[in-house]
C-alpha cells in the first residue's frame, strides 16, 4: 500500500515539474494576474539570461520523468532537488503563497530520499 501511494505522488509531482519545464519552453501558462511585481520583475530578469530557463526546464522535464519511473525515482529526486530548493527560496521571499505546494513537493522528494537511502550510501562511504 505504501509503495502505490508513493507512485501516487510521485506520479503527480512528476506531472507538476514536466509541466512546469514544458512552460519554460512553450510559455503557454499565462502569469497569474496576482502575482508579486519583485517575483514578475526577477522573472524578467531570468528571462534576460538566454540559457537560464531552457536549463531549468530540461532538469525540471528530466527530474519529472525521472520521479514517474520506479527504477529512476532516486535519481530523480537527485536531479530535482536543487530546482525545489530554489521554487522553496524563491517562495519563501517573494511570494509565501505558494509555500504549501512547496512544501508538500519537499514532502514527496524527502520520502523519495528516505526509501531510496541505500541506493545513495555507495556515494559518500569509503
Amino acid at each position: 500500500m505504501k509503495s502505490k501511494i508513493l507512485f501516487v505522488l510521485c506520479l503527480l509531482a512528476g506531472l507538476m515539474f514536466i509541466n512546469a519545464g514544458l512552460d519554460k519552453f512553450f510559455h503557454y501558462m499565462p502569469v497569474p494576474k496576482d502575482m508579486p511585481a519583485k517575483m514578475v520583475k526577477v522573472g524578467a530578469a531570468f528571462m534576460e539570461i538566454g540559457w537560464l530557463m531552457p536549463l531549468v526546464g530540461a532538469i525540471e522535464v528530466l527530474g519529472g520523468l525521472l520521479l514517474i519511473f520506479g527504477r529512476t525515482r532516486a535519481l530523480g529526486a537527485i536531479v530535482i532537488l536543487p530546482v525545489l530548493a530554489g521554487i522553496l527560496l524563491a517562495n519563501i521571499s517573494m511570494a509565501p503563497s505558494g509555500l504549501p505546494i512547496v512544501f508538500a513537493l519537499i514532502a514527496i522528494i524527502l520520502w523519495v530520499i528516505i526509501e531510496n537511502r541505500q541506493k545513495y550510501l555507495p556515494m559518500i562511504s569509503k
